[in-house]
C-alpha cells in the first residue's frame, strides 16, 4: 500500500481510502468520517473495509475534505449528506427541517398501537417537518387517511418529496396549527412540535445551532405550541380519538396538566428507551 507523505495534516498526493479516513479522524468522529466518505463515494460500508487501498480521485478527495471541514465546524452530518434514517427508511433532510431523531420513533410505536386493528383511520400529523411521522404512519398503516400540516411552505416541499420518493399517500396542508383545517375530524392526532425554552443555552450548542429555530423553540417554558395544540385538538378529534405529543424531558407533568384542563381522559405519559417520559397523550371522549 502506498504511504502518502503528509504536509500540514494533508497528504501530498491523492490518498487511498485508509489514509483519507486517517486524516479525517484528526478532525471529526470516526463514524462521521465514514458516513461522509460513503456519501461521497456513494458506496456501502463494506466497500470501505474491503478496499482500503483504493485511491480517491481528485474530485472525491476535494469533496470529502470540504464535508469534513464543514462537519468539524459543527454542521450536522444529516445536512451534509442530505438524509437521515428514521424507522428503517432514509428521509431527505435540508436546513429547512428538523433532523429526525430516534426518540420520535416512540411516537410512531404509540400511534400504531392506538389504532391497531382499525382500517381507514384518519390521522393528522401537526408540524410535519420532514414528513417523517406522517410518511412512516402512512406506510405502516396502509389504508390510513393521513394528513400532514406545517406552516412553512419550504418545509412542506421537503415532506412532499419524502412522501413521493418513499411511495406514501399523504395529504399536505399549509396551516398555522389548526387554522386551515376547516371542519375535518380525525381518530388520531400526533405531533412533535417545538418544545425547547426560547432561552435554553442548548440552542447554541451542537447540531441545534444549524436547525431551524422555529422548529425547536416555543416560548419561555417551551410549552407555547404544546398548549395551543392541546387546547385546540378536541374540535378536530372524533369521540374516542387520541392526541399524542412528544415533549421535552422535564415537561411530562406540565403536558398532563394541559390535557386535563382541556378535558381529555385516560391521560398517560410514556417513557423512551432512556427511561425519560417523552410522549404524553389523552383520549377525547366528547362533551357531555
Amino acid at each position: 500500500m502506498n504511504q502518502p507523505t503528509m504536509r500540514n495534516g494533508l497528504p501530498d498526493d491523492l490518498p487511498d481510502i485508509a489514509h483519507a479516513l486517517r486524516w479525517a479522524r484528526e478532525c471529526v468522529d470516526v463514524m462521521d468520517a465514514r458516513v461522509l466518505l460513503r456519501h461521497v463515494l456513494q458506496c456501502p460500508a463494506s466497500r470501505l473495509a474491503a478496499w482500503p487501498e483504493q485511491i480517491l480521485d481528485a474530485e472525491d478527495w476535494a469533496r470529502f475534505r470540504e464535508l469534513v471541514e464543514r462537519r468539524a465546524a459543527g454542521e450536522p452530518v444529516a445536512y451534509l449528506t442530505g438524509e437521515r434514517e428514521f424507522y428503517g427508511r432514509n428521509f431527505m433532510v435540508t436546513p429547512a427541517v428538523l433532523i429526525p431523531r430516534p426518540d420520535t420513533e416512540l411516537l410512531v410505536e404509540l400511534a400504531l398501537a392506538h389504532v391497531s386493528g382499525r382500517r381507514q383511520v384518519r390521522v393528522l400529523d401537526m408540524g410535519t417537518g420532514s414528513g417523517a411521522l406522517a410518511v412512516t404512519l402512512a406506510l405502516e398503516l396502509g389504508e390510513a387517511d393521513v394528513t400532514a400540516l406545517d406552516r412553512s411552505r419550504e418545509t412542506l416541499w421537503v415532506a412532499m418529496a419524502n412522501a413521493a420518493r418513499l411511495g406514501a399517500s399523504v395529504s399536505f396542508v399549509q396551516s398555522d396549527w389548526f387554522s386551515a383545517l376547516g371542519e375535518e375530524r380525525f381518530e388520531l392526532i400526533v405531533s412533535n412540535p417545538p418544545y425547547i425554552a426560547s432561552a435554553d443555552p442548548h440552542l447554541e450548542e451542537g447540531d441545534l445551532r444549524f436547525e431551524p429555530h422555529a422548529a425547536l423553540a416555543a416560548g419561555p417554558a417551551g410549552l407555547d405550541d404544546l398548549a395551543e395544540i392541546v387546547a385546540g385538538a378536541a374540535r378536530y378529534l372524533e369521540a374516542g380519538g387520541w392526541l399524542l405529543c412528544e415533549h421535552g424531558y422535564d415537561q411530562a407533568f406540565a403536558v398532563r396538566g394541559l390535557l386535563a384542563d382541556a378535558g381529555f381522559a385516560s391521560i398517560t405519559s410514556w417513557k423512551d428507551l432512556a427511561g425519560i417520559e417523552r410522549v404524553s397523550g389523552g383520549r377525547w371522549l366528547g362533551r357531555a
